[in-house]
């Protein structure tokens, strides 16, 4: 059994086949996100610092187009992994994404915010651990880090496709599981029909939040108007500042109740 973000021990499942089976209407929050583009485009505008998009399993950059074309109208430089689909590896990606942030960086002599989409997301949370003098804030949208992260539905694929079980890199789970060295947003659902929402919830502190997207789906979360407003929300904080997410915004009836840190 894995911990929860209060110590306690619990087994998780993945969740149901009817959640599995609505994930059909990401198409729609993608749709109210085109419907919606003039409100979006009221967000707080960009810096230009850059931003790093990291694909799903099983997902490639076209899933995060729309997100990077957003955030570029915003004003930032928002960049793709080009590493074609992502049929996972934690382990076996390591020394690519670190190339690849350290690229980014280079590019634009600037901290990068990463924002990882379900798996993309722990890599994210891997690179913060790893290179965090790089790393400006992380991002995160449905990804299994916490808890018991084997609750998905993806589980069985994922270690078939990737070659590499879950349960063989318990160094790498527990630093990713940990507290990050730099700021950090979990935006997950509790309506996720792919990965159990507990498993995407990170440890409140001054730095870290949770933000609870209601009745979005895991393949709709990163095209959804409220999820996407919140990431501009998150990205227009000042380096080296982190004030947690005021949901009184445009988008407020969409979103969970805030959480308290823990001491």
């Amino acid at each position: 059994m894995d911990r929860s973000v209060d110590g306690t021990e619990r087994r998780l499942r993945p969740p149901s086949l009817f959640l599995m089976l609505a994930e059909a209407r990401g198409v729609l929050e993608l749709n109210s996100s085109l419907l919606l583009s003039p409100l979006l485009m009221q967000a707080p505008k960009g810096d230009g610092h850059p931003v790093l998009a990291l694909p799903g399993f099983l997902a490639s950059d076209l899933s995060m187009a729309p997100m990077r074309r957003y955030l570029k109208e915003l004003g930032y430089d928002a960049y793709a992994w080009n590493m074609g689909r992502n049929f996972g590896g934690i382990s076996s990606r390591r020394a690519a994404l670190r190339d690849l942030l350290k690229r980014v960086h280079e590019a634009s002599g600037r901290k990068v915010s990463i924002i990882g989409w379900s798996l993309g997301g722990v890599y994210a949370r891997d690179l913060a651990t790893q290179m965090p003098d790089l790393v400006r804030s992380i991002i995160t949208l449905g990804s299994p880090f916490a808890d018991d992260i084997r609750a998905t539905n993806a589980t069985r694929l994922y270690e078939l496709l990737s070659g590499e079980a879950v349960d063989d890199i318990p160094e790498i789970r527990a630093a990713i599981a940990g507290d990050m060295p730099v700021p950090a947003t979990s935006i997950y659902s509790r309506t996720d029909g792919i990965v159990n929402w507990r498993t995407s919830r990170v440890r409140p502190s001054a730095t870290a939040e949770n933000i609870e997207v209601q009745l979005a789906s895991h393949l709709g979360l990163g095209v959804n108007p409220a999820a996407l407003w919140a990431i501009a929300d998150r990205l227009a904080q000042s380096e080296g500042e982190f004030r947690h997410f005021d949901r009184s915004g445009p988008f407020a009836i969409a979103y969970g109740p805030a959480e308290q840190a823990l001491s």
